[in-house]
């Protein structure tokens, strides 16, 4: 867990944030928000799931209003890791967003065919909702 926090902490130094919170007290974020998606997949489909990702997933969530940041991949604890950061206006978007996704036809269609010819593709998914600190220095990623 540690591992991740200091990975999390470097991700989140290498982008612009834009605007940044009040320092009022019970203050609301209404700006943007980050999601931080984990996958830990299984090596054997790992693959077969980055294809399906990048053919499939990516073209579908771009439907819905989808910002995908970057995305990597990481080894911690043995494990392969799919790691990708989400820009969303705000939690509703991010909410509506993946309700449209999760229900899009075509991506159910493909998650049923893919797992019927190779099997598990996701051992665990973490999801984390990232909201800008007021202090948080502003960078732009570097390339």
């Amino acid at each position: 867990m540690k591992h991740l926090f200091i990975f999390l902490l470097v991700i989140i130094s290498c982008f612009t944030f834009g605007q940044k919170l009040s320092q009022k007290p019970g203050f609301v974020q209404t700006g943007p928000i980050h999601q931080l998606r984990i996958y830990e997949i299984p090596k054997e489909n790992k693959q077969v799931f980055l294809d399906r990702f990048r053919d499939h997933a990516l073209r579908i969530m771009k439907k819905y209003g989808f910002t995908i940041v970057a995305i990597w991949e990481s080894e911690f604890r043995e494990k392969t890791e799919f790691v990708y950061l989400l820009e969303w206006k705000n939690e509703e978007a991010m909410k509506t967003g993946w309700e449209a996704f999760m229900g899009d036809k075509e991506w159910k269609d493909i998650k049923a065919r893919t797992a019927k010819q190779y099997g598990n593709f996701v051992n665990d998914i973490e999801d984390r909702i990232l909201k800008i600190e007021n202090f948080s220095p502003e960078k732009k990623l570097l390339k």
